[in-house]
């Protein structure tokens, strides 16, 4: 079986080299040269653990390549995903579907013989049926059918996410694509992996409404972590009380400075924009994505109440500038919310991230990027914790003293452990609990 990729994004890439390791022919395709060029030289476009040794092996093996070419590997394939990016659209939020469009006209100009065409990217409700009335209209006599298998993928556990998820959904219409993709998904039942098929529209809808509701969760913790810093409860002692409930669970309930991402953001956005095309009332979601951007600025006059008065005369180090962990992704981080707020009050900013400084780079100006944390922190008066980096994770009283000038830490994450800075001369502030202040 033959295999094409359409887009060499976060999803496209990950995919189909997972893809390639269940042993498949895959061939992942982009109209841009120079990524194609950089792929077939094994330079990643993206940091995600693990994908470079991955891609290697299967390149390797002959079971992964990369190509410019689309109209030559939509006529080998057997399975065409399309994989292309779907951001908010400006204006309305609503998911921007041109490029998925614009793949949809070229799949219709070159299928020979049976092909299964399957919509990986993350779509609204009733895309899925616009692509198969695209492809009818420009190629009548076209023999495929659509498929819709959202993904599910967290950034910085892509690979693993794939490879043993939690499970697989598939919309489709005929039993001729729906025995193709289970073909495909077959490495997954040994590990006896939940495989969900449903029509089109369900399988659109669920992934939006799972990332939608992991977006409430994570709104309700901070809202619950500033309920407990005004009556002297700690915040994570709440959620582990409440997540060892199996019908709540532990997950998605860490406090922080509100979700970011390629993912929540424009998905929340995207069924609100669906809810209201449809006259249906979904006011949670609504006010989740409202709470979220505030959640970014109260954050910012957070660190500036701590701070008091003489800002311009305040050396701020920011730790982490990628939205999580273990990727260099900085769509929606908070950082790009809060250190502007914070530049505005005349504060200086210097900023370290371990893998994410190329990219931020790109989108933050007038700050010191750092080439070390020591550096970042040198001389500081306070330092924030944006993204829970590990080696962020053992600052010690003993590593901070002589560094820094001033002893405010903000841990908007709360990665640090409170018990190594009570007594010490650090006044630790941290989301939802109560604060390790000196006397």
């Amino acid at each position: 079986m033959k295999i094409t990729m359409l887009g060499t994004g976060y999803v496209g890439l990950v995919s189909g080299t997972c893809l390639s390791e269940f042993g498949f022919k895959v061939c992942c395709v982009d109209k841009d040269n120079d990524k194609i060029k950089n792929l077939k030289n094994n330079i990643i476009p993206i940091y995600e653990p693990g994908l470079t040794n991955l891609v290697k092996k299967n390149s390797t093996a002959n079971r992964l390549s990369f190509s410019n070419d689309i109209n030559k590997n939509i006529k080998e394939a057997d399975v065409v995903f399309i994989a292309v990016g779907t951001p908010a659209r400006r204006g309305d939020g609503h998911a921007d579907l041109s490029y998925v469009y614009e793949v949809a006209e070229q799949i219709a100009k070159n299928l020979e013989g049976y092909t299964v065409v399957v919509t990986k990217s993350t779509v609204p409700v009733g895309t899925g049926k616009k692509v198969k009335s695209i492809i009818k209209k420009s190629n009548p006599k076209a023999n495929f059918d659509i498929v819709s298998n959202p993904e599910f993928l967290r950034e910085g556990n892509a690979i693993e996410d794939f490879m043993r998820p939690d499970r697989v959904i598939v919309g489709c219409e005929t039993e001729k694509a729906k025995e193709i993709i289970s073909t495909i998904y077959k490495p997954l039942y040994l590990i006896e992996t939940p495989i969900l098929f449903t029509n089109l529209k369900t399988a659109e809808l669920i992934k939006y409404s799972a990332n939608a509701f992991l977006a409430v969760k994570i709104s309700y913790i901070n809202q619950m972590a500033d309920l407990c810093e005004k009556v002297g409860a700690d915040v994570h002692d709440v959620a582990r009380g409440i997540g060892l409930d199996k019908r709540i669970g532990s997950k998605f309930l860490h406090p922080g400075p509100g979700y970011g991402g390629s993912c929540f953001p424009k998905d929340t956005l995207a069924l609100v924009e669906t809810s209201r095309l449809n006259k249906t009332n979904i006011s949670i979601v609504e006010t989740v994505v409202k709470y979220n951007q505030q959640r970014k600025y109260d954050m910012a006059d957070k660190i500036i109440g701590i701070l008091k008065n003489d800002y311009e005369n305040k050396k701020v180090s920011i730790l982490g500038l990628a939205f999580k962990p273990e990727t260099d992704d900085m769509r929606d981080s908070p950082c790009l919310d809060i250190i502007p707020r914070l530049q505005e009050k005349g504060i200086k900013i210097s900023a370290f991230d371990p893998v994410a400084m190329d990219q931020a780079k790109k989108l933050l100006k007038n700050i010191e990027f750092a080439k070390d944390l020591e550096s970042c922190l040198t001389d500081s008066d306070a330092l924030v914790i944006l993204t829970e980096w590990n080696e962020f994770r053992s600052l010690s009283p003993n590593q901070l003293v002589g560094i820094m000038r001033g002893n405010k830490l903000i841990d908007l994450r709360n990665a640090l452990n409170p018990n190594i800075f009570n007594g010490s001369q650090f006044d630790l502030i941290q989301i939802g609990r109560p604060s390790q202040i000196t006397q």
